[in-house]
């Protein structure tokens, strides 16, 4: 099992958090550049689809994050939209998914992930 180093694993008990408060599929948390943290849920309003992690940069850039380090999504997918928003703004954020117990499945700490943000769509979860 993949060890995460402390700042890290703080995203996850926060992400685990969001997870059990809100009852969803998924639970995120980023730290922008300034080591603020936020966590979120998802959110499925008729007028509004996010997910967890689309939520938590949301909540980031409304609070003035101008740049992200880590984001931790607990029980989401790496096809999840917001990972396109985290490099729309920081595209060498680190990215990691666990599974709802928290175990590592996939790390994303590089431009693995090329988006162009320009031809980006704007996508609901």
């Amino acid at each position: 099992m993949t060890e995460l180093d402390p700042e890290d694993n703080k995203l996850l008990v926060l992400a685990r958090g969001a997870l059990g408060r809100t009852g969803g599929a998924s639970g995120a948390a980023i730290r922008d550049t300034d080591g603020r943290t936020y966590a979120a849920g998802e959110v499925s309003l008729t007028a509004l689809r996010l997910t967890a992690l689309q939520s938590a940069v949301a909540a980031a850039i409304s609070s003035g994050a101008e740049g992200f380090e880590a984001a931790v999504v607990v029980g989401g997918r790496l096809s999840d939209y917001g990972v396109t928003a985290v490099r729309e703004v920081s595209p060498e954020a680190k990215i990691i998914f666990t599974d709802r117990d928290g175990a590592v499945f996939e790390i994303v700490d590089d431009s693995q992930l090329a988006v162009d943000a320009e031809s980006a769509e704007v996508h609901g979860g």
